[in-house]
Parts: structure tokens; C-alpha cells; sequence
């Protein structure tokens, strides 16, 4: 998606934030805006995300965020669909630079240090907590019987296949057997 696309905003702007000191800021994502978020971000609810940090001068043009992300979540479970409630909290990091190199050619390397974003007029911070929000939510939530749960696929009239069948080896201590007997 693209970041005008984004369901919720909270911009500063970099020339307003007082370079002598840090800008402590608090967020709550309002609940008329919970359910456009939860379904930007394809999960069944979000209950609650704040995020809280603070944004401090680095140099002269350069600011570092350190903030702390926490969200309550329901997800489908990736077996049984059920509805799976999860509790993330992060700690978040970005280092904004005023003279980052602009990326050349098609294919970019990835930097090694992952937190580094180029700065703008404006640093957007709802744009980070949903950032923390999509790389926090698990890939892929399980429920507490999920593990319980027995599946199994095969064509009418057929048996479903078992543990034992599907393992290549599973009839050669057999073979061997009748080997050893007929002896």
C-alpha cells in the first residue's frame, strides 16, 4: 500500500520539533478508526494500539525515535478459523537522516541497519506504529486446540492416508522381516 493509503495519520513537522531537546509523544488509535485499521491490515479486530516514545535530536539535522509499541488483536486461527486474541508490544527504533543517500538502480541491497528512513519535512508517527503493527502480527496465529485438531483429506470411498503410509521406509523393517524368516 501506499503511505496516502494509510487509514490513520499523526504527522510532525521536523521543522516545529525543538532541536535542543526530545519531543515526547503518545498515541492511541482512536476507536472510530479501529476497524479501517483492522481491515488495512486483514485481521478480524484491533482492539487497542498506542505507542509512546519519544523523538530525539541527533546532530545537527537528525533525529532518532525510540518508542514503545503495544496492541490487542483477534486474528482467524490458521487451522480452525476461530477467533485468536493476541497481546504484541515492540520496541520500536528509527533513525531519521537528513543526507541518506538515495538508492540507485533497480535492485537496492538492503542496508544493514534496518532502522535508518530518510528524512522528510514531516515524520509520521501513526505511519510507524502501523509499520510495528503488520511486522508484529503473527504470520500465522494459532488457537489453544488448534493442536487437538485432527485433518485429513482423500477421495470418496478411499481411506484417509496415515502417519505410518506416508513415511517412504514404513513397509521395509516388513520386507525385511519376511526376508529374515524365510532364511
Amino acid at each position: 500500500m501506499t503511505e496516502d493509503a494509510l487509514p490513520w495519520s499523526a504527522p510532525l513537522r521536523v521543522a516545529d520539533l525543538n532541536g535542543r531537546k526530545p519531543t515526547r509523544f503518545a498515541l492511541s488509535l482512536p476507536e472510530d478508526l479501529r476497524a479501517a485499521v483492522a481491515q488495512w491490515t486483514d485481521i478480524s479486530a484491533l482492539d487497542s494500539l498506542t505507542f509512546k516514545g519519544q523523538l530525539t535530536p541527533r546532530g545537527r539535522n537528525d533525529w532518532q525515535l525510540e518508542a514503545e509499541f503495544a496492541a490487542r488483536v483477534v486474528q482467524p486461527c490458521a487451522v480452525t478459523l476461530k477467533p485468536v486474541k493476541t497481546a504484541l508490544a515492540e520496541t520500536v527504533t528509527r533513525h531519521y537522516v537528513a543526507d541518506l543517500p538515495e538508492p540507485e538502480g533497480e535492485e537496492v541491497e538492503m542496508p544493514e541497519d534496518d532502522s535508518l528512513e530518510r528524512l522528510g519535512t514531516e515524520i509520521d508517527l501513526a505511519a510507524v506504529a502501523l509499520e510495528a503493527l503488520e511486522l508484529a502480527l503473527p504470520l500465522y496465529p494459532r488457537a489453544p486446540d488448534a493442536d487437538e485438531a485432527k485433518l485429513s483429506a482423500a477421495p470418496e470411498g478411499a481411506a484417509p492416508l496415515t502417519e505410518e503410509a506416508t513415511r517412504p521406509f514404513a513397509n521395509l523393517r516388513d520386507l525385511l522381516a519376511k526376508r529374515d524368516e524365510s532364511e
